[in-house]
């Protein structure tokens, strides 16, 4: 549930370019463009147009919510409602202060200035138990808790008696509401719009936490996202409300200068744990003891409860979002699966985790993506869609259902839905000597070769770093760093195509198929797609500072291993992540899994290739390689093991694609 910390002033600018992780570098969109500054030349004023007021609204239980409301002054005509609750706070950051009362205005309160210009009644809430909010916070709301104690709410219950309140008793409202809101605020989109409320016409979940466990935050294919969660619970903690602090986030000291470095030291989870406040603890702690897909997580999965929706709805993600990827797929299957009636939009882009919100959009890293898309987003995507719905605009255009950016050609599709029907299922097979084809390895080269596999040794001693560079926290520019440096590792396994004679445009899930077996009684399998540049590939122009991650070092673009898509599948869960099931060392096996979704093209004159490893360091936790609960793992747990990846006929190891024809 990473946070979209309340956006972006002075101060806010100043921990995104210290937070440079994948929990902080969301800062660059905190929940919306709520605070962010202005461009030089904009003398647009907040406060000169809007007049601002402070509620404490009542929900069915007596429980008050803190509301701010901002009212257009301009009174010639009606206006609708633009809402969004927050876990981060509906005060406004003046001076390095959070501040609340009607003095007190933003620079932006709305998605972007053209929602000011245009004209809406904007709100903005503290959910329960958050800031100046009444009620007890619970985390990732449980839509359905019949152990609900006093003060715990129901979320769509709570947008439900909002609504009511506002229609009544704020003036000048054409009786239309609107609900938008990223990461964590993306959560309680979805949750509001539950058994919605009649007046709520339109609804944009965007990188909405949905299942924690299930390839968002938390969990990715049964391995723990530590490096994230870490830096994450390290700041955002619970306190007790309703009051208005704390009033920034505090960046935990690591001590040294690489992560890696930090949690090698520590290595178990427990000693990890302890290097942090109680406080810090109480909320890290219980992602970490839920390490199989138990109640706790199971009921904080909003995605089967995303029913009777009234409103349209545009979810939003991107594919570089390092937190909450996963999310807006769930999102849009489940309410496409369960209110059939509604018009259920997905727009994914080149972005990480709210990038939409606050930067230009057009380039990550070392990755050039050619436009300004998140600019193009917010003016001819997500304008459109909330005046459509909420103003009844006159010129507005039947919108696709999916617009889904192309990486690697730089283009924006359109498709009646995702992934696109017309995509065909291709498997990429491992070879011998490193080779990747559409061809199955046949039984004369797996004879030629002799073993018809590839192994390596797996040490949590040394374990495969993610980046090739130092950092804490998790730099948001992972998501397509350069893989040279894994490469050439011993315990990494490397295949790769011949140069393409044509473009290859994959959209839809990358599916890895292998066969495996491990000396040891468990493995992590992590499988990485690449997209490898030529060797005569253009040099890089320089990187603006506010476009490049300052964490990773400029590099020569010739040959570049451009990450595309990488997930890890913790092997105990390979038949279920509600029971572990261990190894039996030298057993074959096969492991089918998803590592997520992409739509990229594979240019002319590249490669494809596919990385192998048992280790990512420490994006995920350490794997003991011994059967057993990792949380209590202890140091002399951690065991060497040797891992081998089959290619032989009968047993061909290779990565399924959706690719377009």
């Amino acid at each position: 549930m990473t946070a979209l910390r309340s956006p972006l002033s002075a101060l806010a600018i100043a921990l995104l370019l210290a937070f440079q992780t994948a929990h902080a570098a969301e800062a660059a969109a905190r929940a919306t463009r709520e605070d962010a500054p202005a461009p030089a030349a904009d003398t647009y004023s907040v406060r000169e147009h809007y007049t601002k007021y402070e509620y404490r609204i009542p929900m069915r239980d007596g429980v008050r919510l803190f509301t701010t409301v901002y009212v257009p002054k301009d009174t010639s005509r009606r206006y609708p409602f633009l809402m969004q609750r927050t876990p981060y706070s509906a005060g406004v950051t003046v001076d390095e202060k959070l501040r609340y009362g009607v003095d007190f205005y933003p620079k932006h309160i709305g998605p972007s200035r053209e929602f000011e210009t245009s004209g809406y009644i904007f709100v903005k809430q503290d959910v329960r138990g958050r800031f100046m909010s009444e009620g007890k916070w619970q985390e990732m709301t449980p839509h359905v808790n019949s152990r609900r104690q006093p003060g715990e709410g129901n979320e769509s219950q709570d947008m439900y008696d909002t609504v009511e309140w506002l229609l009544k008793n704020v003036p000048n409202n054409n009786g239309k509401v609107g609900i938008h809101g990223i990461s964590y605020p993306g959560f309680y989109t979805s949750a509001s719009i539950i058994d919605s409320h009649p007046a709520i016409r339109a609804a944009s979940p965007q990188a909405p936490v949905t299942d924690l466990y299930m390839g968002d935050d938390s969990y990715h294919g049964g391995a723990f996202m530590l490096a994230a969660n870490f830096d994450f619970y390290a700041a955002f903690t619970e306190e007790q409300n309703p009051t208005p602090l704390p009033a920034t986030w505090n960046d935990f000291d690591y001590g040294v200068s690489d992560g890696y470095d930090f949690f090698l030291k520590h290595r178990t989870l427990e000693n990890i744990g302890a290097t942090m406040t109680d406080k810090q603890r109480a909320l890290f702690w219980p992602n970490v003891a839920h390490s199989t897909y138990d109640a706790f997580w199971q009921s904080r999965n909003i995605a089967p409860h995303l029913k009777n929706i009234k409103a349209a709805v545009l979810t939003v993600g991107g594919w570089y979002d390092a937190e909450d990827l996963q999310g807006p797929f769930t999102t849009y299957q489940s309410i496409k699966r369960n209110n059939p009636a509604i018009y259920n939009g997905l727009v994914i882009g080149p972005w990480v985790h709210g990038g939409w919100a606050a930067d230009e959009g057009k380039r990550l890293g070392h990755v050039r993506f050619d436009a300004k898309t998140s600019d193009y987003f917010r003016q001819h995507i997500l304008l459109p869609f909330f005046e459509q719905h909420l103003k009844d605009a006159k010129d507005a255009k039947a919108a696709p259902n999916v617009r889904a950016f192309e990486t690697g050609s730089n283009v924006w599709r359109s498709y009646s839905t995702w992934p696109p029907q017309q995509a065909k299922a291709r498997t990429l097979y491992f070879g011998p000597n490193g080779t990747l084809s559409w061809q199955q390895p046949a039984a004369a080269a797996a004879s030629i070769t002799g073993a018809g596999y590839d192994e390596y040794v797996s040490d949590p001693a040394r374990p495969v770093p993610y980046i090739g560079y130092p950092a804490t926290g998790v730099p948001k520019e992972y998501m397509v760093s350069d893989q040279r440096f894994a490469a050439t590792r011993p315990d990494v396994l490397v295949y790769r195509s011949a140069v393409l004679e044509e473009d290859v445009t994959v959209a839809g899930t990358v599916s890895p198929r292998l066969f495996v077996s491990t000396s040891g009684t468990d493995a992590d399998w992590v499988v990485k797609l690449i997209d490898v540049y030529p060797d005569d590939y253009p040099k890089p122009e320089a990187a603006k500072d506010e476009e490049h991650d300052v964490g990773a070092p400029q590099v020569n673009m010739a040959g570049y291993q451009q990450l595309v898509r990488g997930n890890p599948l913790r092997g105990k869960f390979r038949h279920s992540f509600e029971q572990a099931e261990p190894f039996v060392p030298g057993k074959v096996e096969a492991l089918n899994y998803s590592i997520g979704d992409v739509n990229h093209t594979f240019r002319r004159g590249h490669r494809i290739m596919v990385q192998v490893q048992s280790s990512w360091f420490p994006l995920v936790d350490l794997n003991p390689q011994t059967f057993m609960d990792i949380p209590r793992a202890k140091p002399e747990d951690f065991k060497k093991a040797t891992q081998r990846v089959y290619h032989a006929p009968g047993m061909a190891s290779g990565i399924a694609l959706q690719v377009l024809p």
